[in-house]
């Protein structure tokens, strides 16, 4: 792997991680499609995943430092009784929201893997992400209700729908606040929680490969690549990340329309090139 091929996988995983496009459809369809010839299941990529992960999951916490801190001071009883009361509820909805995607990747860990290394099928799951960010923007109510009326029951939900995202093509972003916009959240309020349950799922990601990192032979040069890559995709990550705030707080009546476009033509025009190679 060289370095064009370095910056551009971390500009890749930085967009697309939080924007609601699906990071791993496009890392799966992407280098299928440019004939890059890496593999990415061996063991001299494993230092770039565990890096551009690490990146990524940083910007999100930097992002939202004043949450987690105030969620910190909260749940160890810093605070007021009702700041207390209220970050440790808020806390409880992240782990509710978190436990169903750990439960399943654990589970079918396998299966999903499996699919990692079909361009084809990622370029499916495309064009079902589109269509499903299209639906819910159809789907859900017309009164909104604010992120701080959200339920275990709720939480729950969006937990399941953020199993969707095991698939390659299917966005996590993208799934979880379909799942909160189905629940009567506003983009803005899906966006924001959808952001907050991310941090612990991708920095859990990153622990899970330490180990695999720790046993496995680096090249010269590989871990090199691999800090520019998690410094170029956190940055990338900390402006998407402002971004989509911004956007989502600006555009609630359609917000997720234009990725759902974006996304069927990519996984429509990914699956003609794929097919006809």
């Amino acid at each position: 792997m060289n370095t064009l091929h370095t910056l551009l996988i971390a500009l890749l995983q930085g967009a697309t991680e939080l924007f609601p496009v699906s990071s791993l459809g496009h890392a799966v369809v992407l280098p299928a499609l440019m004939r890059w010839h890496f593999d990415q299941h061996g063991p001299a990529f494993l230092p770039f995943l565990v890096m551009l992960h690490l990146g990524t999951a940083t910007a999100l916490l930097l992002y939202f430092w004043r949450d987690w801190w105030a969620l910190a001071k909260g749940v160890l009883g810093l605070e007021e009784a009702h700041q207390v009361r209220e970050s440790r509820r808020v806390f409880l909805l992240i782990v509710i929201a978190t436990i169903p995607a750990v439960i399943v990747g654990f589970t079918l860990e396998k299966f999903f893997r499996s699919l990692f290394g079909s361009p084809v099928v990622a370029a499916v799951f495309l064009i079902v992400n589109g269509i499903m960010l299209m639906a819910a923007e159809r789907l859900r109510a017309n009164a909104t209700r604010p992120l701080s009326t959200l339920t275990p029951r709720d939480a729950v939900i969006i937990g399941l729908w953020q199993c969707t995202a095991l698939i390659p093509g299917i966005s996590r972003s993208g799934a979880t606040m379909v799942g909160g916009l189905l629940r009567g959240i506003d983009h803005e309020g899906a966006a924001h929680f959808s952001f907050l349950i991310a941090t612990p799922i991708i920095f859990g990601a990153t622990v899970l490969e330490v180990p695999k990192l720790l046993h496995a032979g680096i090249a010269p040069g590989v871990l090199s690549h691999a800090i520019m890559a998690a410094i170029v995709a956190g940055i990338t990550a900390f402006a998407s990340t402002a971004f989509l705030m911004r956007y989502f707080r600006r555009n609630d009546a359609w917000a997720l329309d234009p990725f759902g476009y974006y996304c069927v033509i990519v996984g429509v025009g990914s699956l003609a090139l794929l097919l006809a190679l």
